[in-house]
Formats: C-alpha cells, sequence, structure tokens
C-alpha cells in the first residue's frame, strides 16, 4: 500500500539516501493512481510523492481540488512548486473551465508564486494567469499585490547602499523584472497613476532589462508617452529595439 511505503511517513521530506529516493520516484512514476489518492499525495505526500502527484493529476473538479494544488504553489520544495505552476498552466488550457474554480483560491499565493527565485515557476504562474478573465475580481486582487510587490522592490533599491552585497540587489531587481513582466499582460487592469509612478521609477534604474520591460509596457498606451519619450534614446540596444520593433 502507497501510505506507508519503506516505513517512511507521508509528511517528511527526502527517502534516507539518493538512491532510495531516486528508486522511490521511479516507483511511484509507474503507478496509476484515483483522482482521491493525487488529492491524498498532494495534501500529504513527501517531496517525490507531491512532485509525482501534480504531474499525474488530470483534473480539479471542485473548488477544494483547486486549493489543494495551489497550496503546493508556495512554501514547499523547488521541485513541487514547479512541477504544480507546470501543471495549473497544463489543466486551464487543456481545460479552461477550470478557472472558474482557480479564482476561488488565493489571489496571495499566486502574486507570491509570481515572484517566486524560480524563474520557470515564475513564467509558468504568469502565462497561466493570462489566460484568466481579467475582469475578475480574482486578476484585480492579484495585480494589486504585484503594484505593491513591486512599489517594495523599487523602495528596497532605494535603501541599498554601495557596501550592501550584490546578491540583495539582484533579489529585488529579479522581483521587480517579473513584476514588470506580470504587469505587461495585465496593464489595463492596474492603477493607471500607480502604474505609471512604478514605471518612471524604473526607468532610471541600470539594470537594461527592467528598463526593457518598461518599454515593453510602455508601447501599449498612450498614457504612457512620458516614459517612451524618455526611453526611445536609451543607451542600450535591447530597450532601443523595443520601439524599432514596435
Amino acid at each position: 500500500m502507497l501510505y506507508n511505503m519503506q516505513g517512511k511517513d507521508l509528511n517528511t521530506g527526502f527517502y534516507k539516501d539518493l538512491d532510495t529516493n531516486f528508486a522511490q520516484a521511479c516507483y511511484l512514476a509507474e503507478m496509476n493512481f484515483a483522482h482521491d489518492e493525487l488529492i491524498s499525495l498532494l495534501l500529504n505526500g513527501n517531496i517525490p510523492q507531491k512532485q509525482i502527484a501534480a504531474l499525474k493529476f488530470d483534473y480539479v473538479k471542485s473548488c477544494d481540488d483547486a486549493l489543494v494544488v495551489v497550496s503546493n504553489l508556495t512554501g514547499c520544495d523547488g521541485k513541487i512548486r514547479e512541477a504544480i505552476a507546470y501543471k495549473i498552466f497544463q489543466l486551464i488550457t487543456q481545460d479552461p473551465n477550470s478557472k472558474t474554480f482557480f479564482e476561488q483560491t488565493s489571489p496571495k499565493i499566486f502574486a507570491d508564486a509570481t515572484i517566486d527565485i524560480n524563474a520557470n515557476i515564475c513564467r509558468l504562474v504568469v502565462d497561466s494567469l493570462s489566460l484568466f478573465n481579467k475582469s475578475s475580481d480574482f486578476i484585480k486582487k492579484y495585480v494589486n499585490l504585484i503594484l505593491n510587490y513591486a512599489i517594495q522592490s523599487l523602495d528596497e533599491l532605494d535603501r541599498l547602499v554601495y557596501k550592501d552585497k550584490k546578491y540583495i540587489k539582484n533579489k529585488q531587481l529579479f522581483k521587480l523584472y517579473w513584476c514588470l513582466e506580470t504587469l505587461r499582460s495585465f496593464y489595463q487592469v492596474a492603477d493607471s497613476e500607480l502604474l505609471l509612478s512604478i514605471l518612471k521609477r524604473s526607468s532610471i534604474l541600470s539594470e537594461y532589462t527592467i528598463r526593457e520591460n518598461v518599454a515593453k509596457i510602455a508601447i501599449l498606451s498612450e498614457n504612457f508617452l512620458s516614459i517612451q519619450d524618455l526611453l526611445k534614446n536609451d543607451l542600450n540596444y535591447y530597450v532601443r529595439q523595443v520601439f524599432l520593433n514596435h
């Protein structure tokens, strides 16, 4: 029986060594599970069990199912988070009706996953939510959280001094990058004045990838003409190229 294999409790991390862990993952990958068994593994499984369960999960039939899936999008091992992010994208693209269930989950979890340290997770989350109804309360709450995260990153960057370690700055730039990447998909939902303020502050940062993302948002609306004028002649080729390709 699955639920206590090899004397290992379901809510622990890995098995005792890499060989045992790999063998167990292979064993699980070859097994067939009922829907309720997969839900149980996502609730209580260890790392390989949750990862395999996420990959094998085939549909959501209720809000409760969606809540179980989404609860593994943050606060757990990266292998689980990435498998869950991939599965949510797959479920939404294959069954658009599943969006109804996911819209009843937590916008905060999705916002936190948008700024995950794993860029694959960030991309999957943004691509998944771009398929949602942009006028839904869920998306409005999600976008407001992203706006706040962008402001937090900008504030943190403003407070940094020369002696601060580089990884501290890079962490905030990475977070800001994905906030901007998100806002490019949801600029029409965002508060226009707040977004314009974020774009202005971001457009003067030294990191060109941030300015490039700002440019990609600026070309989407006449509300951002001042940002376009600022960046059209940017010193960086990739930033200028945004306008040449537009």
